[in-house]
């Protein structure tokens, strides 16, 4: 395999801001879809593309909290997404598609990490479910105003470092790991946006896949402070300490630049981080830094497409 990831020099960095990526860009002709939108980075990227004039459709399951979290947003609005039930992507997409609306930008924001084991659907589980398989399925269903010429942004994690795709065990029936199933989840989004830029791309659509950056944001609802003490982002006293630690503007940097930035013109399918694109980092033990070999593999990429392309029922952009 012979590896894209290497930097191009963007000019920005791990400090820069979502509003500073987008300084003197007019969006106003853009339509974007942001995921939990109204949350966490989320909600900061909502707010940036907002700003900068898109109309921002924010999709998220609890739509009284979302239209509470993003009042005074201008050009944003709620729609409801349960991205781990199937019916619920699949009422999100016609009602979209009704409207005869093209989709410029598309980011997959939303997403669970670390929860207790849960099961969702036909018995999966709800990390593959929820952060794979409910954007695979809502991008699919979306192809109609995808195509043509849109970027799709899957936000992956660091956290992709911690597995591959268990390919005897997608589902964890084998034993539950919470942490394990998280990596593979955040694995499943690189491989995931690797495939959809090789299948997009005749159709004007490109595709990448990102790690935000450490930030405390609801996405560590699930963890106790006893656990985030010990892995040194917190001090005794619970306050934070990791000085690698993001702001949520800072955060929401990377998936705004990828869904945006000109720099990224004629590219696509690659990993970015810190507003950059990534290297390979295959050491061991794991940096967490950069992109693992197996998380942008094509044929694993493939074979990702094919099995959750089975499990939903849901293949618009064939594989070829």
């Amino acid at each position: 395999m012979t590896s894209k990831q290497f930097p191009i020099h963007s000019g920005f960095g791990a400090a820069t801001t979502a509003a500073e990526v987008l300084v003197a860009r007019n969006l106003s002709d853009t339509t974007a879809i942001v995921t939990g939108g109204h949350s966490g980075l989320g909600l900061e990227t909502t707010r940036a593309l907002a700003d900068a004039g898109a109309r921002v459709i924010v999709a998220a399951r609890d739509e009284e909290a979302a239209r509470a979290k993003i009042s005074g947003i201008p050009n944003a609005e709620v729609e409801r997404l349960d991205l781990s039930d199937l019916a619920s992507v699949r009422d999100f997409a016609q009602r979209f598609l009704a409207g005869g609306k093209h989709i410029d930008i598309l980011i997959g924001s939303a997403g669970l990490m670390a929860c207790p084991e849960t099961r969702v659907g036909p018995d999966w589980e709800a990390q593959f479910a929820t952060n794979h398989l409910g954007h695979f399925a809502l991008v699919n269903l979306l192809w109609p105003a995808l195509k043509g010429g849109a970027r799709v942004v899957a936000v992956s994690s660091a956290g992709h470092h911690l597995s591959g795709i268990r390919w005897d065990d997608v589902q964890f029936t084998q034993g539950y790991d919470k942490w394990l199933a998280y990596g593979q989840s955040k694995t499943a989004n690189a491989l995931f946006a690797a495939h959809l830029d090789r299948l997009g791309q005749h159709e004007g659509v490109r595709a990448f896949s990102l790690h935000p950056g450490k930030i405390f944001t609801p996405l560590q609802r699930y963890l106790t402070q006893d656990e985030m003490i010990a892995a040194g982002w917190l001090d005794a006293n619970g306050h934070p300490a990791d000085p690698t630690f993001k702001t949520t503007q800072q955060g929401a940097a990377t998936q705004v630049w990828a869904a945006t930035s000109a720099q990224l013109e004629g590219i696509g399918g690659l990993y970015c981080e810190d507003c950059e694109i990534a290297e390979v980092d295959d050491s061991e033990p794991p940096s967490f830094s950069g992109v693992r070999s197996y998380a942008i593999d094509p044929d694993q990429a493939e074979r990702l497409w094919i099995l959750s392309a089975e499990l939903t029922g849901i293949d618009a952009i064939a594989t070829r």
